[in-house]
């Protein structure tokens, strides 16, 4: 597959980059050596394990992780946190999801013929789900896992109060292949290189340091400017974790979540890509020699970046693209959940969704991201809530027929909780 048409001022970016640095050719190409070598170990520690790679918690003993624990999670990026709503409680949201579906078939969704995946956000369930306090302590516990890295509080900032974003919900019924989502990379794409406050989220991967590189490092994200071009379905927040809660069992084979799990070497390694070319054909045997590599930054290419809508989309890595994350076998599934438990992966994680669904079960899930209290989060929630209100999707969706006409849509009287309702943006009522 090659890489896709892209800008020549595109060019431009990457000599911006070099341009920072006298060494750059030569600092990045030890970098890359040394991420190759990283990589050929990991992925098959990665492949070996499988789902058992990926770490699993109990919503009961957040507070009492060890450090290796912690450090754990942190570096592969993903976590499975169980028992975290009761599982009758979430069958409940799941049925009551499947009844407002039916009672407003014209909700957007797709497969068209059959919907599974829909285009809904201001549903009972959701806004229950997303404002139970057991959902919001597990989003402040994950924004926890970030920093600042000065070690000063950041104006604007509290990472121990979680705001709402909404998103949608997916019922998936066995045996519906899916081809939607391959493996990718949300929040950002050709931004990751292009917007200086983004890019500075991988200063030391571009600096050669990639060793360094601190995903969790709170003040460059603060301000990345993760969606340039206003692309639809392009989130504009800054999500510390993406996630859903499980409202149904599913696993391995079940159309379920599968990711990369190591947040560092995937960060390091698709950061570089564009500035290396291969010497031989992508189908090559000697693909994955770092001997047949070399440093290029005269053409336009970011590997797994390509046009798309108003803007770009990406990051997309693929097996002809970018061989060394061997995809095929390091795309783990996460292991099996139950009702009320969640999945959570860093914003960086590559991930992807399984395409056969071999089950007897619906996998169905809410996804409800982590996002911490940050003056341009507040922002965008404040413009949330305003679309709340109307019943109309949030500003980073596309404007759909849906809320328009639809039944049984929650109201500001369903959001009862204090803390539900400060992460709305909600007025709380003084007693």
């Amino acid at each position: 597959m090659p890489a896709a048409q892209l800008p020549p001022r595109f060019t431009d970016i990457k000599r911006a980059i070099a341009a920072t640095n006298p060494n750059f050719e030569q600092d990045l190409s030890k970098a890359w050596n040394e991420v190759l070598a990283e990589l050929d170990k990991v992925t098959k520690a990665i492949a070996k394990g499988g789902s058992t790679y990926i770490p699993q918690v109990s919503f009961a003993d957040l507070d009492k992780l060890s450090e290796a624990q912690i450090a754990d999670i942190k570096r592969k990026g993903t976590v499975v946190i169980k028992d975290v709503v009761d599982d009758e409680q979430a069958r409940a949201w799941k049925t009551s999801l499947e009844e407002f579906v039916k009672a407003n078939p014209q909700s957007d969704g797709f497969p068209e013929d059959d919907k599974q995946f829909f285009h809904l956000y201001w549903t009972k369930a959701q806004i229950q789900a997303r404002a139970h306090p057991n959902m919001l302590a597990t989003s402040t516990w994950l924004n926890s896992l970030y920093h600042a890295t000065t070690g000063q509080k950041v104006e604007g900032v509290d990472l121990a109060t979680p705001l709402s974003y909404a998103d949608r919900f997916r019922i998936r019924h066995p045996g519906v292949a899916w081809d939607r989502h391959p493996p990718h990379i949300d929040g950002g794409a050709i931004e990751r290189w292009e917007n200086e406050n983004f890019r500075a989220c991988f200063a030391d991967i571009l600096s050669g340091a990639w060793s360094k590189h601190d995903p969790y490092a709170l003040e460059p994200r603060l301000e990345a400017r993760t969606s340039m071009y206003r692309r639809p379905n392009q989130s504009s927040v800054f999500r510390t974790f993406q996630g859903w809660l499980a409202i149904s069992k599913t696993g391995p084979s079940q159309g379920t979540l599968k990711v990369f799990p190591d947040v560092l070497l995937s960060n390091a390694y698709i950061i570089l890509r564009p500035f290396f070319r291969p010497l031989v054909p992508f189908d090559s045997k000697d693909i994955l020699d770092a001997a047949k590599w070399e440093f290029d930054i005269s053409t336009p290419d970011f590997p797994g970046i390509f046009p798309r809508d108003t803007g770009f989309g990406g990051p997309h890595p693929t097996n002809e693209l970018h061989p060394h994350l061997l995809l095929d076998a390091t795309m783990i599934s996460v292991p099996d959940v139950n009702p009320g438990d969640t999945v959570f992966w860093h914003c960086d994680v590559v991930h992807s969704v399984e395409q056969e669904h071999t089950g007897a079960e619906d996998s169905a899930v809410m996804y409800i991201p982590a996002v911490p209290l940050t003056p341009a989060n507040a922002r965008y929630v404040e413009a949330q809530k305003e679309h709340f209100l109307k019943g109309v999707p949030p500003p980073d969706f596309p404007v759909a027929t849906t809320g328009v006409g639809l039944i049984g849509l929650a109201s500001d009287e369903d959001v009862e909780e204090p803390l539900g309702r400060r992460a709305m943006g909600l007025p709380i009522s003084v007693a």
